[in-house]
């Protein structure tokens, strides 16, 4: 887990040092209710990250802490084994008025890496998350599964707001 660790932290800092393209051109999500994000939510598709790799049936499960941060609890299978870190998030701008789907996310006290929601449904049913270049990028979804129309979808939106889309993953099992 350590390597889990780490390897995300030299990838930020070696994208805020390469100068990759940003997304802070890209909007988050507005009204965005922190209540109703709350629960697990299952990795669809991402982009290749050091710290993900060869991590598969990857979820996150968000819980609101007391004193208004929420833990975080990514997991996943690697070599048969199932991994998880536990790290805390906090709303970017919590006096925002609306609320915009904008966390800071630590899984390494004291380092925070942006968490920015850039499309959410009605529903809370499915969530795209990007951080802080475009070579982040999460298809987030409250099933182990997605609709390909809807996922298809998702994914042209993406690519014209220039994501490379070209080395996708996809962590869960495939439908039988």
């Amino acid at each position: 887990m350590k390597h889990f660790l780490m390897s995300g932290i030299i990838s930020s800092i070696a994208a805020a040092l390469t100068g990759c393209a940003t997304t802070s051109d890209i909007a988050a999500v507005r009204d965005f209710d922190p209540d109703r994000y709350m629960g697990t939510w299952y990795e669809i598709v991402r982009l290749p990250q050091y710290f993900e790799r060869d991590l598969n049936e990857v979820k996150a499960q968000y819980t609101l802490n007391d004193d208004g941060t929420i833990r975080v609890e990514n997991s996943g299978v690697r070599d048969g084994e199932r991994t998880s870190v536990t790290g805390k998030a906090k709303l970017k701008h919590p006096d925002a008025k609306p609320l915009a789907g904008e966390l800071r996310v630590s899984f390494f006290w004291p380092f925070y890496s942006d968490y920015r929601i850039i499309e959410l449904a009605p529903d809370y049913s499915y969530a795209v998350v990007t951080a802080g270049s475009r070579d982040y990028f999460w298809v987030l979804a409250r099933r182990p599964s997605m609709e390909k129309d809807r996922l298809d979808a998702i994914l042209k939106r993406a690519a014209e707001l220039g994501f490379d889309l070209g080395e996708l993953e996809y962590p869960q099992p495939a439908d039988d």
